[in-house]
This record gives C-alpha cells, sequence and structure tokens, in this order.
C-alpha cells in the first residue's frame, strides 16, 4: 500500500540550490519546479549537474544553500516519509544476479516494507513482459530486460514520484522504445517522473524540460516553446567530409548568426531581423565553392536551442 498523497503543492521544488564538491560547483543556484502528474526531463552533458540534482532531490545529498520541497516534505529532515512516496532508479542500480526476477522484486519490497507486494509485482511483471521469464536469474537477462526488471523493483512499493538517473543510457533502440511505452503507462496513472538524460531526441517526450548546463539552468519549458526561442531561420547544409571546411567559409557569409557542426551537416543560425536574410545567404552561398551542397530549410531542435542558449550565456559573460 502507498503512503496517502500530499496534495496542493508541486511535486518538486528548488530555489537557489546550489551545492560544492570541493572546489567544484555542481550545482549554481538551480531554480524549478516539476507539476504533479507531469514528466519532467534534466537534459544536459555529462557534468552538468543533472545526477546531482537527482540525489538531492532524493535526499541522498545534502544541499550547501537553497531550498528543496518533494511532495510537501523535506528530502532530508524527513527523509523515512519521503522514501514509502518515491521510486529512486540510479545509474548504477544494482540488482542481484543470483535472484530470480521474482525474487529481485520480493527483495526491494521488502526493503520498503511493502507486506502484500504480489498483486503488485505482478502488475508489473505484466505490464514490463516480464511474466514469462520471471523464474530467470537476474545475470541472465539481456541489458534491456534488466532495466525493466529495476524500473519494476523500483516500482513495486508505488511511489508517487520516480526519479530516472539516464535509465536509457547503453540501452538499445528497441529496448529504449519499450521503456518509454513503460513510462507513458505510469504517467496515465498519475506518477509524477523526472529524469535526466543527455539525449535530447528524449527530451521531446517530457511535458517540460529544463536545459542545464555547469549546474544552472539555461532554459525551461515546453518542448516546443522552446525551439520558439530561436526566432531566425535555420538552415542545414550537407557538406559532406569538407563540414569542417563549409562551416569556417559560411561563418562569414551575410546574416549568419552561428554554424554548428554535426557530422557531414551543418545548422546554419541566420538573424531574424533581415526579411530577405535567407535569400541574400543563398545568394552569398552560390558563390562559394559550396554552391552545390544541398540546402534545405529545418525546424530548430532541442539540440540547436541548447547550443544557442549555451552561446547567449557565453556572450552575456564575455
Amino acid at each position: 500500500m502507498s503512503a496517502e498523497p500530499v496534495h496542493g503543492a508541486d511535486a518538486v521544488t528548488m530555489t537557489g540550490v546550489q551545492k560544492r564538491y570541493g572546489s567544484t560547483r555542481a550545482l549554481d543556484s538551480m531554480s524549478l519546479t516539476v507539476a504533479r502528474g507531469e514528466m519532467f526531463g534534466l537534459i544536459g552533458p555529462d557534468g552538468a549537474g543533472k545526477t546531482t540534482a537527482i540525489r538531492l532531490i532524493c535526499g541522498l545529498l545534502h544541499a550547501d544553500g537553497g531550498s528543496i520541497r518533494v511532495l510537501g516534505l523535506d528530502p532530508v529532515r524527513e527523509h523515512r516519509q519521503l522514501t514509502a512516496r518515491v521510486g529512486y532508479l540510479s545509474q548504477r542500480f544494482s540488482l542481484y544476479g543470483d535472484l530470480s526476477i521474482d525474487e529481485n522484486i520480493a527483495f526491494f519490497a521488502e526493503i520498503h516494507r511493502v507486506r502484500d507486494y504480489r498483486r503488485q509485482r505482478d502488475q508489473l511483471l505484466e505490464l514490463t513482459q516480464l511474466t514469462p521469464f520471471r523464474s530467470r536469474l537476474a545475470s541472465r537477462l539481456s541489458g534491456g530486460m534488466k532495466q525493466k526488471l529495476a524500473l519494476a523493483c523500483t516500482l513495486v512499493h508505488e511511489p508517487q514520484l520516480i526519479l530516472l538517473d539516464e535509465p536509457t543510457t547503453g540501452v538499445d533502440p528497441v529496448s529504449r522504445r519499450e521503456f518509454w511505452k513503460l513510462l507513458a503507462a505510469f504517467l496515465e496513472r498519475g506518477v509524477t517522473i523526472v529524469m535526466s538524460t543527455p539525449y535530447l531526441d528524449e527530451a521531446e517526450r517530457c511535458a517540460r524540460v529544463a536545459l542545464v548546463h555547469e549546474g544552472r539552468v539555461l532554459a525551461l519549458d515546453a518542448p516546443a516553446r522552446l525551439r520558439t526561442l530561436i526566432t531566425g531561420p535555420l538552415i542545414e547544409i550537407l557538406a559532406g567530409g569538407s563540414a569542417s571546411d563549409a562551416a569556417a567559409v559560411i561563418r562569414g557569409l551575410p546574416g549568419v548568426e552561428d554554424v554548428q557542426t554535426f557530422g557531414e551537416r551543418l545548422h546554419v543560425m541566420l538573424a531574424a531581423s533581415a526579411p530577405d536574410g535567407v535569400d541574400r545567404f543563398m545568394a552569398a552561398l552560390r558563390e562559394t565553392r559550396f554552391a552545390t551542397a544541398a540546402v534545405r530549410p529545418i525546424p530548430p531542435s532541442l539540440e540547436d536551442v541548447f547550443i544557442a542558449q549555451l552561446a547567449e550565456k557565453e556572450s552575456a559573460r564575455a
């Protein structure tokens, strides 16, 4: 039986949170809120502070400044109460290889003092499609099956909030899709989900995302609204093996605000101010040795937004 819900406030509130490891600032005045029942993404590269933020929300770390409330509770002072309401799937979630699927779930149920866990266990096994393999040892499962079992162990005590730290890293594409279907199913049940990921394509599945860099939130909103932060036209150029040379040339063309390289492709961001900016750019491109490169307008991705926000912050610092 899950703990009684705390109604009213947001599921998570972080206000001016700071965390240091020696001289390193892991979080630098991070502020965000997560609404109840939403899927919220912490998006950013390795070292951005995503794992630190999640561990602070769990109450596994003490903040050096600021305040955190999780389901109406202080995650450190009221840690015992919070543990009954939160499920945490870390990057190094430990399954017991010499125990079966059933036995692993039973073990985690007992840790959370869930007495009548068999109904929930059977439902989770059915939902994760692990029922036919319930007697198989965890050590003999594939990577995707291990991740689904880890999620089942995280959810056996029926938490109101689940925290997932890069849950699909190292998982094959098919298993990633199945994992996201599972998350959607739990979201429909009213569970709040906070997850971190370095994959910007996964962020599109979240109701809202925070783009995080060096312990700070660069931008926070729904993915569709974040994409509107790029106001100028965006052009994709297929430059082949000459992408770095092409980028150097294109940066000097009229109206170009930024050029980013993605393998053999370039994303060229043009200024929003000039109404004929695309025409002027195309005319200038035709005068270069890259005149025959494939060119097309594209909508901005979250990756484009992240890079643009990062460049804006760096420019403000200079």
